[in-house]
């Protein structure tokens, strides 16, 4: 007499005269990273592989993280109002898990004041939150370089071009801290270059690779954390 365990088994599995399937595995999230900025978050005078967004992509996914390539909207020169125009006419849809913002220089370098800059970071800085999600621990703050370092200062004054930087920042910071969003200061690495030629791409003013890559070792840790939620 024949077993009947295969018939069992086949009856165990069966609803309504259909086999049942298990459901298929859910494929791991892929997670978003929208980048906002001026020259310093495009790359200026680096190549497309060096800029510090797609180092910190590069970086993350190596972690085993699963990251698109990052969105970028930046361009050489934006100041905070220019930034946020820019972002309007760009239309970003969805949501993001990770959203960076770095602006201010070009507030200095023309010579506006920190009132109005503070001002208009404080909006580019709740539409950050808005994009990741309304989560304010999701956005990352970089600090402003301090480009009075740079052989492009040669001949200027480096020490009031420092204090300002440093104001700015300190605008960005509190601003930051007011909401619980992460704040990275890479301002410090910056002023390395004034004794540090490779840090200096080839334009003298813009950071190189290297220095962006000195900046993804702050930056890291601050995307895991924004990521973990």
């Amino acid at each position: 007499m024949k077993s009947l365990l295969p018939l069992v088994l086949v009856l165990a599995c069966t609803a309504h005269g259909e086999m049942m399937n298990p459901s298929p595995a859910k494929a791991p999230t892929s997670h978003r990273f929208l980048a906002l900025g001026d020259s310093y978050t495009i790359g200026e005078s680096v190549d497309p592989v060096d800029r510090w967004p797609v180092q910190v992509a590069a970086a993350l996914r190596a972690k085993g993280l699963r990251l698109e390539e990052p969105e970028i909207i930046a361009r050489t020169g934006w100041t905070t109002d220019e930034l946020d125009k820019a972002i309007s006419a760009a239309e970003p849809r969805g949501t993001w898990d990770l959203v960076t913002l770095l602006i201010g220089v070009n507030n200095q370098y023309r010579g506006r004041g920190l009132e109005e800059y503070q001002n208009q970071f404080r909006g580019l800085l709740n539409r950050a939150i808005h994009f990741a999600g309304g989560v304010p621990s999701r956005v990352v703050i970089v600090s402003i370089p301090d480009w009075g370092a740079t052989p492009f200062a040669a001949g200027r004054d480096s020490g009031k071009i420092a204090r300002e930087i440093d104001a700015f920042n300190n605008i960005a910071r509190g601003e930051a801290m007011k909401v619980g969003a992460r704040f990275v200061d890479i301002t410090p690495i910056s002023r390395r270059a004034s004794t540090e030629p490779a840090l200096v791409a080839h334009d003298k003013l813009h950071p190189s690779g290297e220095m962006y890559r000195a900046w993804v070792l702050l930056i890291i840790p601050a995307a895991l954390d924004a990521l973990k939620k």
